[in-house]
């Protein structure tokens, strides 16, 4: 039974990261009116979950996790200016209190995906939903072989550069300006994710096992569709599809598909589940 009442949290510090994208970072607090129950739930969520933020007058919207709750109940979110909530977000100061649901949903595979050939592939601030995948493979090196493609419109629209820096000083990561205006030094190609993929796909031993594909829809699908024609079995690819999710709970219908909810059957279902419900187009 999902909990409908907010658990407090303080909006701790954030910092720009791109083009009206903002990263965020909240703590849990410990409050009297907050179960035991309620902390222990957020203390499980899992790398791909996401969760409800709530602004007192203004509303509410979802978020994924860049970073879980750790021990002192602190985590991130990767948020964009695009809305009345998001745009009440944007001019609170740090130390103000809001509220948070979740966690919703359901996260990436991670029993599929350690100590697998692991492919990664985000466009824009879908990047975000990976993070957590990525660093945790990377942290705990569980991983036979891991590679990041990540794609933005143009240099100004690219997000999550910290991240996106030191992965690559471990692992191969792959960015690419579709624009074509690029900057030397900053190991980026002109393109979108399907251009450079014949050569990522070349640099793994004997394909990928697991494919993680997170951003726009039609990039995901292009991007499945180009490796599914390259032999990756469709079963191996799993995509987060985050779109039209209101309540996060399943009540309001605004997020459904066929029989299916993104916000509790999702937000991660895997190609061949996926394709069933939403045209691949030609």
């Amino acid at each position: 039974m999902y909990s409908l009442t907010p658990t407090a949290v303080r909006l701790i510090d954030f910092y720009d990261d791109g083009e009206h994208a903002r990263h965020f970072t909240f703590r849990l607090l410990n409050t009297a009116s907050q179960t035991t129950k309620a902390q222990d739930n957020w203390m499980k969520a899992k790398t791909g979950q996401f969760f409800m933020l709530c602004l007192p007058s203004v509303g509410e919207a979802p978020f994924t996790f860049t970073q879980l709750p750790d021990q002192h109940g602190n985590f991130r979110a990767l948020v964009r200016k695009i809305g009345s909530v998001t745009s009440a977000l944007f001019e609170l100061e740090a130390g103000q209190i809001l509220g948070a649901k979740g966690p919703y949903g359901k996260g990436w595979p991670m029993d599929k995906v350690c100590n697998k050939r692991v492919l990664v592939v985000g466009g824009g601030c879908g990047l975000a939903p990976l993070v957590g995948v990525v660093n945790q493979l990377i942290e705990q090196q569980n991983y036979t072989q891991l590679m990041v493609v990540y794609g933005a419109r143009n240099r100004q629209l690219k997000m999550l550069t910290p991240e996106r820096r030191y992965w690559q000083q471990v692992i191969p990561v792959f960015n690419m300006i579709e624009d074509g205006n690029t900057e030397p030094g900053e190991n980026e190609s002109g393109g979108t994710p399907v251009d450079i993929l014949p050569t990522v796909l070349g640099q793994f031993a004997q394909g990928p096992d697991v494919v993680l594909l997170a951003g726009p829809q039609a990039m995901m699908f292009a991007v499945a569709k180009y490796l599914v024609a390259s032999g990756v079995s469709e079963q191996a690819i799993y995509l987060s599809i985050e779109r039209r999710m209101h309540c996060g709970v399943r009540t309001c219908g605004h997020c459904y598909l066929k029989d299916k909810y993104v916000c509790s059957d999702g937000p991660t279902f895997r190609w061949d589940d996926l394709k069933q419900y939403i045209p691949a187009g030609p």
